[in-house]
């Protein structure tokens, strides 16, 4: 997209202030509320700082890009330094396979992806790396990879505390590779965990006693993946560790803000919203509701954090209203006003959205497309 300067894009006067007045009216000018946007260079300024993160800790970085699912920003990633990318629908790695990325893990069990053809129809394109936590999942990739007429590489799930998906124990890890080895169509590729911020101790013991067993299996863990963003003050303790996946440090949230990783000005995304109601005098009503932010709160209170009304609550949502209780706050919003909400949680919002505004400073510099959103298979 040709670069629109505020000025430009309104005739109107506008103020310059620090409530960004000049790109508020270029944006609802342009696209209207609420309107996705990011910030380019607060975006690089995250990426450099991740794969900095990974570099000095001696890992490979394989960002997570159902965060942004953009090939746009993988390849920005990717460019930075990072060896690959993490997936965690086989449909966005169809998109970013069509965009010419070609070393993709896929993070979860694909149960689906695998008996609808479609992880064989990818397979036979290009080499994935997929895990598993239970010998249905490896039946299915084997025959997905008989299918594909090419063995796919395979990485253990382990749980060390997390208690989503991944075995408990090593001796379930050591019984699947036990079957990977034995299927000719599967190859063994290493093993995947998601450590608990306080649970590094505990996945060191774990992965050493599965080294052990590996080792006598005639096995090796080519392939030692960590992840997430609030394990980057972790990262490099688990030894014996080859990558790290982590993904919403490439814009940041609310929640990442709270674990410490963050702060307001490393959030790259922002919800720019019309307040379309006042009709009470500590009520009000947002153009942004749970078809724009979600209703995840990611284990925290409200529904995001308003810029320029710190102390106002989006305190509940109708599918297209946010619900704002204004009784602490000394300066209420009038109807009219945009403003800039950071999200709780910045992947799922991602995922709502068509597309994101880019911009630096008060310039809208390109429009991207979200070319992997709703990616359920």
């Amino acid at each position: 997209m040709k670069t629109v300067t505020a000025s430009s894009a309104n005739n109107e006067s506008a103020s310059d202030s620090s409530n960004n007045d000049e790109l508020k009216n270029a944006l609802i000018s342009n696209f209207g509320t609420p309107c996705a946007v990011i910030d380019l260079d607060v975006v690089e300024r995250n990426i450099a700082r991740a794969q900095t993160l990974c570099d000095e800790a001696g890992v490979a970085n394989r960002p997570h890009i159902k965060t942004h699912k953009s090939p746009l920003l993988a390849n920005m990633q990717i460019a930075a330094g990072a060896q690959g990318i993490t997936c965690q629908k086989l449909g966005e790695a169809e998109v970013m396979a069509e965009a010419g990325i070609s070393d993709i893990l896929l993070a979860t069990n694909l149960l689906g992806a695998a008996r609808s053809g479609r992880l064989a129809a990818l397979q036979q394109q290009l080499p994935l790396k997929v895990c598993a936590d239970n010998t249905v999942s490896l039946a299915a990739y084997a025959q997905a990879a008989k299918d594909a007429k090419r063995a796919i590489d395979v990485l253990i799930e382990c749980d060390t505390g997390q208690q989503r998906a991944g075995v408990e124990t090593p001796e379930e890890a050591l019984a699947l590779a036990r079957y990977i080895k034995d299927e000719p169509m599967l190859n063994f590729a290493g093993v995947l965990f998601y450590p608990p911020l306080d649970g590094w101790p505990r996945t060191q013991q774990f992965f050493n006693q599965l080294a052990t067993g590996l080792a006598e299996l005639g096995l090796e863990a080519a392939i030692v993946s960590t992840g997430g963003t609030p394990n980057f003050c972790n990262i490099g303790n688990l030894k014996g560790a080859t990558e790290h996946r982590a993904g919403t440090c490439i814009f940041n949230d609310l929640m990442m803000i709270k674990t410490g990783f963050a702060t307001q000005d490393d959030c790259a995304y922002r919800v720019y919203s019309s307040v379309v109601s006042r009709a009470g005098e500590n009520r009000g009503i947002l153009d942004a509701g749970s078809k724009t932010l979600t209703s995840d709160t990611g284990g925290m209170e409200d529904f995001g954090l308003i810029i320029e009304h710190p102390a106002a609550r989006i305190h509940k949502f109708a599918e297209e209203h946010g619900f704002l209780d204004l009784s602490a706050t000394n300066h209420k919003p009038e109807v009219g006003d945009i403003v800039r909400i950071i999200p709780n949680h910045v992947c799922v919002s991602v995922n709502m959205m068509d597309q994101l505004v880019a911009v630096r400073g008060e310039n809208i510099v390109d429009v991207i497309p979200v070319a992997a959103r709703g990616k359920l298979v």
